[in-house]
């Protein structure tokens, strides 16, 4: 088994979340793993667009992420489409569960990453859904900034 494949800077982000959602707060939550999902993780095969995050019986869980099961697990492998608890202050889940009580709002991870002391973390954000023209102009913002950029080199 090489090392070379496992990687200590793993960064994985939700791109779609940010076309999808206006996105109000962000927090840092850790996660509950098994043994091989943190390799499949350090390998970087990990599915975060279908994400989102729900509370039950005062536990904030993550349901729509997908971490690829390992190549070499054995029969200890994990279910890749599981429901993960996350780890938070209960400060801080109180919030959470307060603003999603109100209409519309909702929870996406937005990335996931290895903290310095290796624990991986979920970065989630506050979201509410975007309308077709709000989606419209983040786009034609996009462009403009890809034009202005091309003018100045």
């Amino acid at each position: 088994m090489s090392a070379d494949r496992f990687s200590n800077t793993i960064n994985i982000k939700n791109r779609q979340a940010s076309f999808e959602y206006e996105l109000l707060d962000t927090y840092i939550a850790g996660l509950v793993l098994r043994g091989t999902e943190i390799k499949s993780i350090r390998e970087g095969k990990v599915n975060l667009q279908d994400g989102y995050v729900y509370f039950s019986d005062n536990a904030a869980l993550v349901k729509g992420i997908n971490i690829s099961p390992f190549t070499q697990g054995t029969h200890y492998n994990h279910e890749a489409a599981r429901e993960r608890k996350l780890l938070m202050k209960k400060s801080e889940m109180a919030k959470l569960k307060a603003r999603i009580e109100e209409k519309g709002l909702t929870i996406v991870p937005l990335r996931l990453f290895i903290n310095d002391r290796g624990y991986a973390k979920l970065e989630i954000a506050v979201g509410r859904g975007k309308k077709n023209h709000d989606k419209r102009q983040s786009i034609k913002e996009k462009d403009v900034k890809r034009e202005l950029s091309r003018i100045k080199f």
